[in-house]
């Protein structure tokens, strides 16, 4: 086993898992990535070819960000994942942990003309102006699309990829785990408030400011992860390895 990085490792591995439980996978694609350097441009990625239910720690990858034969070596990566999380740990070294998926209810979000999360209950204020939106998708995230997408995170934790997913960045994978985990229910509340035909009824900027900051001040990432964790080492230990 590659025991470089092993809590890093681990703390992904677990990641990988609880998003297939969730069903926020899609067959053997989307990308997680972990930064080990303090620059960012070192990270731990998925293989390519892998399901997420099947990964484990010694799996994951250890890629450079700025090493241009990467892609023509043997155990190259999955070239979409390569090129998003090349250039974001390259262009946001704040962003520790980047967790890209393509949840049914967030993907429906970035497909709609109006991208945005209206503050219509306690989840979704969490994400109020805490969003950036990509509104020029030209195509999938390769080359020049990837160093588009990685100017606009900024220091919002979630990514809204219009025509394509969402995903979240933090400097811990249980931070990035528990944005990731909220952003999805409240598109699915959003969604589902949509479906109603109903009008919304959407709070003012003072409530859903105050409520997005009282969700900053709460945060109980690392509890819920370390929960998710305890969950796994009894029935699927082998994440570990």
């Amino acid at each position: 086993m590659n025991t470089q990085y092993n809590q890093e490792r681990e703390d992904l591995a677990a990641a990988f898992r609880w998003t297939a439980r969730l069903n926020m996978h899609e067959a053997v694609a989307n990308h997680f990535s972990l930064a080990v350097n303090e620059s960012g441009s070192k990270f731990l990625l998925n293989p390519i070819g892998m399901h997420f239910s099947e990964i484990c720690a010694s799996d994951l990858i250890l890629i450079d960000a700025n090493d241009t034969e990467t892609m023509s070596q043997h155990n190259a990566p999955d070239p979409t994942a390569w090129a998003i999380h090349s250039a974001l740990h390259r262009n946001n070294p704040q962003a520790r942990c980047i967790l890209h998926v393509h949840p049914k209810y967030a993907t429906i979000l970035s497909s709609l003309d109006d991208k945005e999360m209206k503050p219509i209950d306690q989840n979704t204020m969490r994400f109020y102006e805490r969003v950036s939106i990509d509104r020029d998708f030209s195509g999938m995230g390769l080359g020049k699309e990837a160093e588009r997408l990685s100017t606009l995170l900024g220091n919002n934790p979630v990514l809204l990829m219009g025509n394509h997913g969402v995903l979240t960045a933090a400097k811990t994978v249980a931070s990035a785990f528990d944005e990731l985990y909220y952003y999805e229910r409240s598109c699915q509340t959003l969604i589902g408030a949509y479906q109603t035909g109903k009008k919304l009824h959407v709070v003012g900027h003072k409530v859903a400011k105050k409520t997005a900051q009282q969700w900053i001040d709460y945060d109980a990432s690392e509890m819920h992860f370390e929960a998710l964790k305890r969950i796994l080492d009894k029935e699927e230990p082998d994440y570990k390895n």
